[in-house]
């Protein structure tokens, strides 16, 4: 019978003494993510690979050792800029090209480029494989896609006149493309300006023949940075250690994927199951070269290129009013 009771208060003591340690345990659990700080991250688009260090970073827990509890959103219709300059997310994704009219006159928002995703430029304008379009010049007569933007315009315009062709005879169609294999294939247009680590990767995934030229092999101005980090001003300015914290976090996930691609499209494709497995792990391997490219540290912007393409936009009376030199960009919050 002593035994009997001896047993009972044993497994009485065991059990209070798990309870406790559950409850310590839960409690330590709220409070360690009461004590990390809340950063919104919006996106520019759909989950990509341009997104994947975000993700990597965040499943790693690179983004919880900083001391940060990332949310990672869509964008409304009006892109992450707004939000991001209103305050009401932190970071965002943006463009060199798109932020231009956002940076100057009566209308700018307060925004800044934190960091660049890829280090080089690499879109261009796809078309269907031996028909003459390989080079600018052979646009003309032929139906291109066009987003109706001056600077897309104008760029098209630049280069395909570089080449020695008339763009008066390219003929402009306002593009309806949501499928670029599909449209390429029908033939309801015959070229289009896409990003190749996603829509050139799938063009060689269904097998489709392309020829393909970037703008940044024509023009060194157009070797601009796309896509970026944007930071609103004001978060910089009132909090510039959980800006550098979040980009060394940041950082870590890219370098991440460049060391291990394979790893990095698993990652993404967990957390946007939706996505095709096989270009998501082609396009990362595409990527894997071009996150840090050419530079010591990810992210870094150079100002004479950033400078280059805006100086571009101003001979072309493309910004109104002009945009200053060294305007948009900072690489003060990247790792040193």
């Amino acid at each position: 019978m002593k035994k009997v009771r001896l047993a009972i208060l044993i497994a009485a003591t065991v059990v209070a003494s798990l309870s406790a340690c559950q409850k310590q345990d839960k409690q330590a659990v709220n409070t360690e993510t009461k004590d990390l700080k809340k950063v919104t991250f919006v996106l520019d688009w759909t989950p990509n690979t341009n997104h994947t260090g975000l993700y990597v970073a965040k499943e790693k827990g690179y983004f919880k050792d900083a001391g940060l509890s990332v949310e990672i959103v869509q964008p409304p219709e009006d892109g992450a800029a707004v939000l991001v300059a209103s305050g009401k997310a932190e970071f965002g994704m943006s463009f060199q090209d798109s932020m231009a009219p956002a940076l100057v006159g009566e209308n700018a928002l307060p925004i800044t480029a934190v960091a660049a995703v890829i280090q080089h430029n690499t879109s261009g304008i796809i078309s269907r494989k031996g028909e003459g379009m390989d080079s600018p010049k052979g646009l003309e007569g032929k139906k291109y896609a066009t987003w109706d933007s001056p600077v897309e315009k104008a760029m098209m315009k630049d280069v395909v006149e570089a080449d020695g062709g008339d763009f008066s005879k390219v003929e402009m169609i306002p593009s309806t493309v949501t499928d670029e294999v599909s449209a390429l294939k029908t033939k309801s247009v015959d070229a289009i300006w896409i990003f190749y680590a996603w829509a050139g990767v799938k063009m060689e995934q269904v097998g489709l023949e392309t020829d393909y030229f970037t703008f940044a092999d024509i023009n060194p101005a157009f070797d601009y940075y796309t896509p970026v980090v944007i930071a609103g001003n004001e978060f910089l300015k009132k909090d510039p250690e959980t800006a550098r914290a979040f980009l060394a976090a940041l950082s870590k996930g890219y370098e991440d994927a460049v060391k291990n691609p394979e790893e990095a499209a698993g990652i993404l494709l967990k957390a946007a199951p939706e996505l095709d497995k096989n270009l998501v792990l082609e396009s990362q391997k595409y990527l894997a070269d071009k996150y840090q490219a050419d530079v010591d540290v990810w992210g870094y912007i150079d100002p004479k290129r950033w400078n280059r393409f805006y100086n571009w936009l101003n001979e072309n009376g493309l910004s109104n009013p002009e945009i200053p030199e060294n305007t948009g960009f900072s690489n003060d919050y990247l790792p040193q």
